[in-house]
């Protein structure tokens, strides 16, 4: 039997790290892996799964923010090719998030019931990060901010996002500065309500769609903006999926109805003229 005999270090590479950076020192491994604190007793092996599961998604959700916070920026400056870049970034999160729920579906009920009491009144329904996601992309909702009164900086940020432009008034606003014919209501409006369905918005979208080659740019931005609503409700559907087949048709450990509170999420929309103008153009080549 041959002797493997095992490959030297690189010539070059750092060995000695006692006055250099390391890996570990440059992502603070040491404070990222001891943020795991199972409560559970005795200690139960899954509830490691179900911790590292929802830390992940908050680190992407963390980087959804920035790169959509830096879109909306960019589409107010008029660099809709830049800001199209930030987009593209987050449709490959979004498909990651999605596909995240693969991992936590590999959780029993009976797995999960034995740490789910140590949850608490602890629930994802209180992640004020996806709130904001959600606030950024156009749903706004006065009554979740005071879901957070109890961490006044996760508060402020969204009180502030509120208040603020969505990406899809940015949008918008860049329509009406390209000379088209957006209802002045809806550039100079009240950012903390939703933005409501516009038939005359609707309109000025279908001229965009009925002349791609005269308007490529804005018309490539509203297409990259239904594939964010069609990764986000991707998104919603798995995690719909994943609780109803953990926890079936009980409530959610922060009081919600659970599967029954995440599938009236699938009704909500962030963009509806992109939607509404699709049954239009259909509608007419139908009857042309």
């Amino acid at each position: 039997m041959g002797v493997t005999s095992q490959r030297p270090i690189e010539e070059g590479v750092q060995r000695d790290f006692r006055r250099a950076m390391s890996y570990g020192d440059y992502l603070d491994l040491d404070t990222l892996l001891s943020a795991q604190h199972p409560l559970a007793q005795p200690p139960q092996h899954d509830e490691l799964l179900f911790i590292v599961q929802h830390q992940t998604s908050e680190l992407w959700f963390k980087l959804v923010l920035h790169e959509l916070r830096s879109a909306r920026e960019l589409l107010r400056a008029d660099e809709l090719a830049a800001a199209l870049k930030r987009l593209a970034r987050v449709k490959h999160i979004q498909s990651t998030l999605t596909e995240q729920w693969s991992v936590l579906a590999t959780l029993t009920p009976s797995e999960y019931a034995q740490f789910r009491d140590f949850l608490a009144t602890s629930s994802g329904f209180q992640s004020y990060q996806y709130r904001a996601v959600e606030f950024l992309l156009g749903n706004k909702n006065a009554d979740m901010v005071r879901v957070f009164d109890h961490d006044p900086a996760a508060q402020q940020m969204l009180e502030s996002l509120l208040h603020e432009p969505s990406l899809y008034d940015e949008f918008i606003a860049l329509l009406a500065r390209r000379g088209l014919p957006v209802p002045a209501e809806l550039v100079d409006r009240d950012w903390s309500k939703p933005h409501q369905p516009n038939d005359v918005l609707a309109q000025v979208i279908r001229s965009i769609y009925e002349d791609p080659e005269h308007h490529w740019d804005v018309y490539e931005t509203c297409e990259e903006l239904v594939d964010l609503e069609d990764n986000f409700q991707f998104w919603r559907f798995r995690h719909l999926k994943t609780v109803e087949r953990i926890i079936g048709s009980a409530r959610g450990t922060g009081g919600s109805s659970g599967v029954p509170f995440l599938r009236k999420a699938l009704e909500l929309t962030f963009f509806p003229e992109l939607y509404a103008v699709r049954g239009q153009i259909a509608e007419s080549g139908r009857s042309s």
